[in-house]
């Protein structure tokens, strides 16, 4: 089989409408789907049957961005989490017993890389979730899992004056989240600081998510090794104020920074990240996380 496939370089053409594209594949395989929009951004969610959904066990809520930077493919950022998903739907709607998966596919998450949060098209999402009142998914964004062979979940700090229970409930999904990558990686997956992706949008609401992404493990080892000789490189991965300004103002540092991250997020937002930079072993890697987690029962109590 090609790698990656003939139809997922359709998906990531300039021309592509990446919304209709995801729409039309799903619905081309008996899935629906459909489209909400929310502060000007148009988000697709998957529906599935409610034979798919047992209320005794918490729903997971599997978060994908589909825009992408102007002028770059975006194959990786975040085309092949999006391909991805878009079978993994496939496999879910033929599923004999439940799952309690809820897919959204996001639009605006590259609005609030270097503006802010509430930027992005996530925060008007969450935001919803939130006067809803759908606080207790366990929601799991998946963000450039394309490109190597150490699955890496974000590591989060919580701001200081949160909840006993947002940080209790924050915490258990941290550690079912681990629980899931040892089960479906064992001995080869490790937990680092990562830029935020449309996991900010719900925490900056009050609602737990973790996030997921992918590096090769020559580059993670590095980037491990970077962060413990450098502690300022946390506050730039993260684009926190104590070095947003220094940068801003002196290019001199954005490139030192720059060289210390991982070149696979080097790659993001440019016309680099290309379908030659993805790697077959990341596929596989995050169809077993995917499996793993639809196979996941927490009882919602």
């Amino acid at each position: 089989m090609d790698f990656p496939p003939e139809l997922f370089l359709e998906y990531i053409k300039p021309d592509a409408d990446r919304a209709d594209f995801i729409q039309n594949f799903l619905m081309e395989r008996g899935v629906k789907s459909h489209r909400t929009l929310i502060d000007g951004k148009s988000h697709i969610l998957v529906q599935f049957d409610s034979r798919f959904y047992n209320p005794q066990f918490k729903i997971k809520t599997v978060i994908a961005h589909y825009d992408r930077a102007p002028g770059s493919p975006g194959a990786n950022d975040n085309s092949a989490a999006d391909w991805m998903i878009m079978n993994w739907a496939v496999t879910l709607q033929q599923m004999r017993t439940f799952h309690n998966v809820r897919i959204i596919f996001t639009d605006g998450e590259e609005l609030g890389w270097n503006i802010g949060v509430i930027e992005q098209g996530a925060f008007g999402l969450a935001s919803v979730f939130r006067r809803l009142g759908m606080t207790d998914d366990d929601i799991f964004v998946f963000d450039s899992c394309g490109r190597g062979d150490v699955p890496v979940l974000a590591k989060t700090v919580l701001p200081p004056r949160v909840s006993k229970k947002f940080q209790a409930d924050f915490s258990d999904l941290y550690e079912r989240t681990q629980d899931i990558l040892r089960r479906s990686c064992p001995g080869k997956w490790v937990t680092l600081p990562v830029p935020y992706s449309d996991n900010a949008s719900f925490l900056a609401c009050g609602i737990p998510a973790v996030a997921l992404t992918m590096l090769p493990s020559d580059e993670a080892t590095r980037y491990a090794k970077d962060l413990v000789s450098d502690s300022s490189l946390v506050d730039a991965v993260m684009n926190r104020e104590a070095t947003k300004l220094e940068r801003m103002r002196n290019p001199g540092t954005d490139d030192y920074y720059r060289s210390k991250m991982p070149l696979t997020w080097r790659l993001f937002h440019s016309e680099s990240d290309g379908p030659g930079t993805l790697t077959p072993d990341s596929f596989r890697i995050m169809a077993n996380i995917l499996r793993t987690l639809a196979e996941m029962r927490t009882p919602n109590f």
